[in-house]
């Protein structure tokens, strides 16, 4: 079975990979006010949430290489999407068989992040070690998966919850983990070749020793940072802090936020590979500077839900493009090098939108002051670009 595909398919699954991920990471927080309302959970509860969330893929992105060494890309992106079933389908479940349901979502949360740890770690290497030819446009359109798998899993959650009432959202997290059901089954078959075979194997201890793998290091905590505290907290934001419909809301937040993404990124993927990432990263934090200052200070819930949607467009490059920089700046990017980043990056992520959460919890649930925190993370990604570049300099004279 094998032999009858080809690494087109090997894509294939690992653009399904990241939609998986989108759906981790965006479906929950979809149902923040609901949970609120249904459970009795507070602010600083569901922060906690999101906090399990990313720490448990933090500890999955440090021990990804050592297990995948032991078995192999293949059983780990298998056992990947099997946790991801478990986790989103097992929302339907699990917290009504715990006398605590808050124990229930712990447990789910815990599930499907060790699949989106598996995930991200895996998935970007996969897809740098296919034979194609402009490895910076691949990797640009495979993290815009993960936009296209946000964006849907909003859309068709509000209709769902539009026409079928929100008091159904059982019902649709096992439907959403059908496509991790499948994918489970498109990676028993698909040709994998690892970027070792590809490109021989770099020695960590000589990358580490790098200070342009620190400083890449700082952009990927960073980006992860700068769009997760946006889209995470989207959805509440607008319901709670602007005023609007739930359905409003999340079309022209999160949604929008995710298909703004994904079209950047899209057109990000057009660039070649002898482009300057770094220019076009310093734009992207500038902008998200603005946006983050739009959402949060403007007052005016439609100036706010702009800021919302620029946010989408600042990040896009950012996740891909420092993939993007490490695998031009740093000789014989290993799997290894993959998987730090991939937990420098979820560090970020869960940086992000717990502080937004906690200084939030802290100013009477006014998530807008938890919004203009954020700001700290695409100025420091700016500065870390510009000593990033200087070093560069001083060593090609």
């Amino acid at each position: 079975v094998t032999m009858k595909l080809s690494f087109k398919h090997t894509q294939i699954a690992c653009y399904l990979g990241y939609v998986s991920q989108a759906i981790a990471a965006t479906f929950l927080p979809l149902l923040f006010v609901r949970l609120g309302s249904e459970f009795g959970f507070s602010i600083s509860k569901l922060t906690v949430l999101i906090t399990i969330t990313f720490c448990t893929e933090i500890f999955i992105d440090a021990v990804c290489p050592f297990l995948t060494n032991i078995i192999g890309y293949r059983k780990s992106m298998v056992f990947a999407n099997i946790c991801s079933v478990a986790g989103t389908a097992g929302l339907a479940v699990f917290p009504y068989i715990f006398s605590n349901p808050y124990t229930g979502f712990v447990i789910c949360a815990v599930f499907y992040a060790i699949g989106g740890g598996f995930d991200e770690v895996l998935v970007s290497p996969i897809v740098e070690a296919c034979p194609t030819k402009n490895k910076a446009r691949a990797m640009a359109l495979l993290h815009s998966f993960f936009c296209w798998g946000c964006a849907a899993v909003v859309l068709f959650s509000t209709l769902f919850f539009r026409f079928a009432g929100i008091q159904n959202w059982r019902i649709l997290a096992v439907a959403w983990a059908l496509i991790p059901f499948v994918n489970t089954f498109l990676f028993m078959f698909v040709p994998i070749r690892t970027l070792e075979e590809e490109k021989g194997k770099g020695r960590f201890g000589n990358m580490i020793k790098n200070p342009t793998f620190w400083l890449m290091c700082i952009v990927m905590i960073c980006a992860g940072a700068s769009e997760l505290a946006m889209s995470q907290w989207a959805s509440a934001f607008a319901e709670t802090g602007l005023g609007v419909s739930k359905t409003i809301g999340d079309l022209l937040g999160p949604c929008a936020f995710a298909v703004l993404m994904g079209l950047s990124r899209v057109v990000f993927s057009r660039i070649d590979d002898k482009t300057d990432i770094s220019k076009i990263l310093i734009c992207g934090a500038v902008l998200c500077i603005g946006a983050y200052l739009m959402a949060s200070l403007s007052g005016n819930a439609v100036v706010s839900l702009i800021g919302c949607c620029l946010c989408g467009i600042a990040v896009a490059p950012m996740w891909p493009g420092a993939f993007s920089m490490a695998s031009q700046k740093i000789p014989n990017a290993s799997t290894a090098m993959f998987a730090a980043f991939a937990l420098a990056g979820d560090m970020g992520c869960t940086a992000g939108p717990s502080i937004v959460g906690f200084v939030s919890g802290a100013g009477d649930n006014n998530i807008s002051r938890g919004l203009l925190c954020s700001v700290a993370f695409p100025a420091l990604m700016i500065v870390s670009l510009i000593i990033m570049n200087l070093h560069t300099k001083r060593k090609n004279k």
